[in-house]
């Protein structure tokens, strides 16, 4: 553990958002020039929902030009997540003692693991399936209708959500963080547990649109993500704060 007073912290931190922020410019280049690649994998999702009964379009001069810029600053992120999880690695490293280092380093890998595993669940799961849904909800019947889908608001909408989602799956990584802290056990998650449940309830439909297939939809994941977390703090957090207390 490397002693360092509050200013040389607030130095190291300033630092740290610097590189954060030019390694986040230098994705931000890379997706705005290979946006419309990035434009074209995003938007296979939807195409495919559409399945020729309907069409992408752009309503303002200026939507394509604004939609590469977003969807280069929303992808930027996401490209760029690797390495900024290594920059925050970086930065707490420092804080910790040798003991707590060979605690938390696997959090790091682990927390990519499941950011990407996040954007991916959103990607080939729950977009298809909630455009499918949606596109095709009690239209059957009805004919000549074609939908028109806004080109910018669905590109930045879509690099939001899978953000959101990587982010979301932390949640198994953070609750072993708090359990290592001593700040949750296993039983004061499950006694919060209904709450919880209630709480992820009123956030996916909030993210969702108005019908309960695609509120359970987001709902599932989070309860599932909330349970490993438990698991993972009864299997694992547990048994090294016993050893760790005998010792």
């Amino acid at each position: 553990m490397k002693d360092m007073s509050f200013t040389e912290h607030l130095s190291e931190l300033r630092t740290t958002v610097i590189r954060v922020l030019v390694i986040w410019g230098f994705g931000f280049g890379i997706c705005y020039t290979f946006g419309d690649k990035i434009a074209d994998f995003l938007l296979s999702p939807l195409r495919n929902a559409l399945g020729g009964e309907g069409e992408i379009v752009f309503l303002e001069i200026f939507d394509k030009v604004l939609a590469k810029f977003q969807l280069g600053f929303w992808a930027g992120i996401i490209l760029t997540s690797p390495i900024w999880f290594f920059e925050l690695w970086r930065f707490i490293k420092p804080a910790l003692y040798e003991k707590e280092l060979k605690v938390v380093r696997p959090f790091m890998l682990v927390g990519f693991i499941l950011f990407i595993c996040g954007v991916l669940f959103g990607y080939y799961i729950a977009f298809p399936f909630a455009f499918d849904l949606i596109l095709n909800f009690n239209v059957s019947s009805v004919a000549e209708i074609r939908a028109s889908i806004n080109l910018r608001a669905y590109l930045v909408m879509f690099s939001k959500i899978l953000l959101f989602l990587g982010l979301i799956f932390q949640l198994p990584n953070l609750l072993l963080i708090l359990g290592f802290m001593g700040i949750v056990t296993k039983q004061s998650l499950g006694k919060i547990r209904p709450y919880v449940y209630v709480g992820f309830a009123v956030i996916s439909a909030m993210l969702t649109p108005p019908d309960p297939t695609t509120l359970i939809l987001l709902w599932v994941p989070l309860v599932s993500l909330y349970e490993l977390g438990i698991l993972g703090v009864s299997l694992i957090v547990h048994p090294y704060l016993r050893r760790k207390h005998l010792g």
